[in-house]
């Protein structure tokens, strides 16, 4: 019997197997669809389809550098840290960080449809569906980015074994082992400290105006941190009117000398009052220059954790000089100019196993 290309695509469907696996398997079955299903079953090339639906939230990160100038990171994931160590699961992600590298593809679903250059006769996705065949776990190649430095170079740094990689593009007229060292050091800041932003420069508009209001909603709703006198009027209001129970009336008569200590006395209701006048008074506690004084602080302190430029480098000798700083000393004309940091599992839901429980609920059945 004639085996069409319709027929291997409805097969490859069926299965996940590769696509040669399943034209071999329909010719040594005549093109009988159940039976080449069986035939890939006993093969092992059909294991992908019973384990697609298993969460892989493990596995590794990879960077590959071409020449300094072109570089690519992976994040490929396994279901076990066990299978995220084993040799024949990191050269697979090295081979797709190879390809990705070398790839002009948009996303992952025009790379997953890519020659698979280690194999052109099969994809990207037959790669890996013959990997989770070979490995006996769910594999997923998760996302990948390409950069390029057209006007300096690029710098990868791995951390934990994998569990994280950065990328680090630089512009520098200069490309040496103190420029590469310094970037390096760098990437282990980005690491470590998981930036939001290069540069408060990166930050529009409306993320800080919207970074402003959730500063000034979480002051008001925090009586305790609020400034002395405004927090005093607020005390005033609730302590002149029903806001506050008879209860904590007393106590702020009998604790009001010692104001450090109110909050430990005070109901979590009488609290929550101070926090609804306050936001009820927001518009003129607001244009009050003590607590402008305060939210600003406050603003500027979250900028310096989420800019990368702005944070403390995290080898300085003095615990005061910033990235930007370390970076002037190096050398006055390096800039950073784009930053990739992956996460293993980041963002990813994973499942809690509970191996005892599971044993005995097979011992019960």
């Amino acid at each position: 019997m004639a085996i069409t290309a319709g027929m291997v695509k409805e097969l490859r469907e069926m299965t996940g197997a590769g696509m040669m696996d399943c034209k071999k398997a329909l010719a040594e079955t005549n093109g009988d669809m159940d039976a080449a299903v069986e035939f890939l079953r006993k093969n092992g090339q059909a294991k992908a389809e019973k384990k697609a639906g298993r969460i892989a939230a493990e596995g590794i990160v990879k960077t590959v550098v071409k020449d300094d100038k072109v570089a690519a990171i992976v994040e490929v994931n396994s279901e076990t840290d066990f299978v995220a160590k084993n040799d024949e699961f990191q050269g697979f992600v090295e081979a797709v960080a190879n390809q990705v590298v070398d790839s002009e593809a948009a996303d992952l679903d025009a790379f997953m449809a890519e020659p698979w250059e280690a194999d052109t006769t099969k994809t990207v996705k037959d790669a890996l569906v013959e990997k989770i065949a070979v490995i006996g776990e769910n594999l997923n190649i998760r996302r990948f980015e390409k950069v390029a430095a057209d006007n300096g170079v690029v710098v990868p740094y791995i951390h934990g074994g994998g569990r994280i990689g950065v990328l680090v593009v630089a512009d520098t007229d200069v490309v040496n082992d103190e420029i590469k060292a310094a970037l390096k050091n760098v990437a282990m800041q980005v690491a470590a400290m998981n930036p939001t932003y290069i540069s408060r420069n990166d930050i529009s508009a409306e993320e800080l105006a919207k970074l402003q209001e959730i500063t000034v909603d979480a002051a008001l709703n925090d009586p305790a941190s609020l400034p002395k006198p405004i927090l005093n009027k607020l005390i005033d209001k609730a302590m002149n009117s029903s806001a506050w129970s008879d209860e904590d009336k007393a106590i702020y008569e009998e604790k009001k000398s010692n104001m450090n200590y109110l909050f430990n006395f005070l109901s979590k209701e009488a609290a929550a009052a101070l926090a609804e006048l306050a936001m009820a008074d927001k518009d003129a506690i607001v244009s009050d220059k003590i607590f402008k004084g305060l939210a600003d602080g406050r603003v500027s302190k979250q900028l310096k954790e989420i800019c990368l430029l702005d944070q403390t480098y995290v080898k300085a000798e003095d615990g005061k000089q910033t990235v930007a700083k370390y970076l002037e000393s190096v050398n006055k004309a390096l800039t950073i100019a784009k930053v990739v940091r992956f996460e293993v599992g980041e963002g990813m839901e994973k499942k809690n196993e509970d191996f005892a429980a599971e044993v005995a609920a097979q011992m019960n059945a």
